[in-house]
């Protein structure tokens, strides 16, 4: 079985109330429950984490990096300037996909860069939920760790 960790970034916690017409209606819970379910109908377990703090994402996915076979990883606003986590992502050799609910190459221009980006072996954007459920799906793709 191979060991997804879905971790989310800054604000992502108030999915649902925060800009429905931007994120959704779905809560975070919501989307958590419906990425279980579907990861174990795939076969893979799931963990799911969220954070406001840069340190504590970046605790999170050390504390990962023997467990996890692929990371979905929506960074939120830390996308575009926290080198930091851009760093940590390439430091654990985890595969890991970025995802963002909005496109965010349609949006504000300092939201049209992610510096972490490199560090992935992809990204997903603009999709809503969908976006998680496919980096799932990509992750479960590549060779077994």
């Amino acid at each position: 079985m191979k060991n997804i960790l879905v971790l989310n970034g800054p604000n992502l916690n108030l999915l649902g109330e925060r800009e429905p017409e931007t994120y959704g209606t779905m809560t975070l819970a919501q989307l958590n429950a419906k990425l279980a379910v579907y990861a174990r109908k795939k076969g893979a377990a799931l963990r799911a984490r969220q954070s406001n703090h840069e340190g504590e994402l970046i605790d999170i996915l050390h504390a990962h990096r023997k467990w996890a076979a692929g990371i979905v990883f929506n960074p939120g606003a830390y996308s575009h300037y926290s080198y930091a986590l851009r760093d940590a992502v390439a430091s654990i050799s985890v595969p890991t996909i970025e995802v963002h609910l909005s496109n965010i190459k349609k949006r504000e221009p300092f939201r049209r860069t992610s510096v972490i980006e490199p560090a992935c072996v992809g990204q997903l954007y603009g999709k809503g939920s969908a976006s998680y459920f496919t980096a799932i799906d990509m992750l479960l793709k590549r060779k077994a760790k």
